[in-house]
């Protein structure tokens, strides 16, 4: 059976952002990235800094600890990374083994590559990078994907952006005009994810800048502003 590389797993915590804000979730945060966001909040899946860590488990294996770390307490797990789809059928079987237990299975990917899997996804977020992170969109696959998911996908799916300046804002813009369909998140950037002590009020400053450009946009009437939940509680602490 394929394995998957997995570099830390932790919970039951509450999910911070998206489309599932505010359920008790466990988190299963896999290695490897396609991408090099300048701003990245866990560069550790991808920079070698943390290569020591990782583990190939097989789903079986996930499964156990997750029930040893929390048993029955909770009902959602969420996928991230890194970028999860780039793990094949090994990540397949995982969310296989959830549902036959009952539990939900949350992935975020930046929507540079498709996996089959993403049909079998209960709660998909797809978050393409804006400029401030120094990538570039591949506007084919992001469409490939919106349609597959359009036409074929039963998973709930949807859009979230990271907005750090009025470049980025204006990106998310551009996504929303090209999937007016799709459930749109925008949430402000953390531009500082080393910064020890408290950082909510930076947070909330930046949150109610965001507030104020979608409330005078008649553009984003349907867009949908959150927080990084977890980020006001536990600011920058790993494994929360």
């Amino acid at each position: 059976m394929s394995k998957l590389p997995v570099i830390e797993m932790f919970g039951p915590t509450i999910q911070g952002e998206g489309a599932v804000i505010g359920v008790k979730t466990m988190f299963v945060r896999t290695y490897g990235c396609d991408y090099r966001c300048g701003w990245c909040d866990s560069a550790f899946t991808w920079d070698g800094s943390a290569k020591d860590k990782v583990r190939m488990l097989a789903p079986e294996e996930i499964m156990a600890e997750l029930n040893a770390l929390a048993g029955d307490n909770f009902g959602c797990v969420t996928i991230s990374g890194g970028n999860p789809a780039l793990i094949g059928e090994g990540m397949g079987t995982f969310i296989r083994m959830l549902h036959e237990r009952g539990i939900q299975a949350a992935i975020e990917t930046q929507g540079s590559r498709w996996q089959d899997w993403f049909y079998d996804v209960d709660v998909l977020t797809v978050s393409p990078k804006p400029p401030s992170s120094g990538m570039k969109t591949n506007w084919e696959m992001l469409d490939g994907i919106m349609d597959k998911m359009k036409t074929q996908g039963s998973s709930a799916h949807s859009l979230k952006v990271v907005v750090f300046d009025d470049e980025d804002y204006q990106y998310a813009k551009s996504i929303h005009r090209r999937y007016p369909d799709v459930p749109l998140y925008l949430q402000p950037g953390n531009e500082n994810v080393t910064e020890e002590g408290d950082i909510s009020a930076r947070l909330l400053g930046r949150l109610e800048w965001l507030f104020k450009q979608v409330i005078a946009d008649p553009g984003m009437n349907k867009a949908r502003v959150l927080p990084q939940l977890h980020a006001l509680i536990w600011h920058n602490k790993r494994g929360k």
